[in-house]
């Protein structure tokens, strides 16, 4: 039991605030970016810097209560949030500095990309994320960091320089190559098994510009649109970044009203390289079939971030499925337009994330993300505004996912699924998993971080 001077001593030492149950604020406080997550935690720590994050490790360590991490609170599973725990919560640790000369950018572990991204862009600079500008920092990047510049600049943990740590003694330390090199291998693609990430400098790279959007086809063409993408973007230049979707087209503007909750496959294009030469680039994929819908031209950066944000606002009901794909065959194609074909949903999709390109030069053992020879990464969500229909989205979704995993790799994109237990986990790190079993039992033997895609410490 923790004792109500405890308690009352911890939070005087808080700077940020400690959120409990019977506070107003509590219920807004708790949620998370998919609303099917509904988590009661014992207190949620508002961490205004590195103090209050040790402070807090300390606290529950001492006081034999779970942690779990938030920061951006986007997480598949919720696992930013747990009922009886204490939260670290990392919003309130939100700055950006930039060093131009040295090309690198440090982010405060509550961060979202959309704030790294209006800082860099300033600069005519962007280090790789995702596709959804409201996704924090941290967890992307700890979970590898796929995106619109995956072929062209790599993962996001291939951009990763350095990280400010929190460990399970309430130690802070730095990880980088040369500073305890063995934690910075475990956190590029570990996820949060390791401590509290309160700063991330990356790497940047000169992209401001970009031609790119969605490029959209009939439902009809769909197998030919798949076939043509598989062969097109494994040897397509590095400048180019693409991924496949199913989807229904949103009720409003931009799009024709003729087109207005209809289901279509399409691309999403991005490319980084000379704008002078772009309508020359996107001549093959122009000449290859007239499409019904083409969104693709000239825009910065952040405005591809940030294109899917109005459409996938917090607080939707959201199922995750995933797996990794080498081969994307004729009959695994079938399948996919057997079930994109039934979207349950306007917001319900499938997307297939090129892994090649830049992504694929870095090798499986050089980062503890295992799956440098996937081809792609697949990831089918349910989503719905209301919960009455979140039978409907799950059942799709894992209806969709059990005909396409027969042709899917071992494992899946870690960020992209939900609470699939130890053997998923096992699967996604491969030959990486026993030597990030062996860093965990040297920074957190006692699994005071396991609210996460656990890695289990053997002792």
């Amino acid at each position: 039991m923790i004792t109500e001077t405890s308690i009352q001593e911890f939070k005087s030492s808080i700077r940020g605030g400690v959120i409990e149950p019977d506070d107003a604020s509590y219920d807004q406080a708790r949620k998370v970016y998919n609303a099917m997550i509904d988590k009661h935690p014992r207190m949620i720590v508002m961490c205004s810097d590195a103090a209050d994050v040790i402070s807090s490790v300390n606290f529950a360590r001492n006081n034999n209560i779970l942690i779990s991490i938030r920061g951006g609170g986007h997480n598949a599973g919720g696992l930013g949030i747990a009922d009886d725990a204490l939260v670290i919560d990392l919003s309130k640790i939100k700055y950006t500095r930039i060093d131009p000369q040295a090309g690198t950018i440090v982010a405060g572990g509550g961060c979202t990309w959309g704030d790294v991204d209006h800082a860099t862009h300033a600069f005519g600079m962007a280090t790789p994320s995702g596709v959804i500008s409201t996704t924090g920092v941290g967890g992307l990047t700890l979970g590898g960091g796929i995106g619109h510049l995956t072929r062209k600049c790599g993962l996001t943990i291939d951009n990763l320089l350095a990280v400010d740590i929190v460990l399970a003694d309430g130690s802070f330390v730095k990880a980088d190559k040369d500073n305890n090199p063995d934690l910075f291998w475990a956190v590029r693609g570990g996820g949060g098994n390791f401590g509290v990430i309160t700063a991330f400098t990356y790497k940047l790279h000169p992209v401001s510009m970009l031609y790119g959007g969605p490029v959209l086809y009939e439902l009809s063409e769909a197998e030919e649109v798949m076939k043509w993408y598989r062969e097109f973007i494994k040897d397509a230049p590095e400048d180019i970044n693409g991924f496949f979707a199913f989807l229904m087209v949103p009720p409003g503007p931009p799009f024709p009203e003729e087109l207005h909750n209809k289901i279509m496959c399409g691309i999403v294009w991005a490319y980084t390289g000379n704008m002078d030469l772009a309508e020359e680039v996107f001549k093959p994929i122009r000449e290859f079939k007239k499409p019904a819908l083409d969104f693709a031209g000239p825009l910065p950066h952040p405005a591809l971030q940030g294109m899917f944000d109005p459409i996938y606002t917090p607080g939707l009901q959201w199922y995750w499925k995933a797996d990794f794909v080498k081969e994307l065959s004729d009959e695994a194609i079938k399948e996919h337009i057997k079930h994109g074909s039934k979207l349950p949903t306007m917001h319900s999709s499938m997307h297939l994330y090129p892994i090649n390109g830049a992504a694929s030069k870095i090798g499986n053992k050089d980062t503890a993300w295992n799956n440098r020879d996937t081809t792609f990464s697949m990831v089918i969500i349910g989503v719905d505004p209301d919960p009455a229909n979140k039978d409907k989205i799950i059942d799709w979704a894992r209806k969709y996912y059990d005909a396409v995993h027969p042709y899917s790799s071992e494992g899946a994109y870690l960020n992209f699924i939900m609470d699939e237990g130890q053997d998923r986990v096992k699967a996604s790190y491969g030959d990486n998993y026993e030597r990030l079993v062996q860093i965990k039992n040297k920074y957190d033997p006692h699994n005071l971080f396991s609210v996460n895609q656990n890695i289990k410490p053997s002792s």
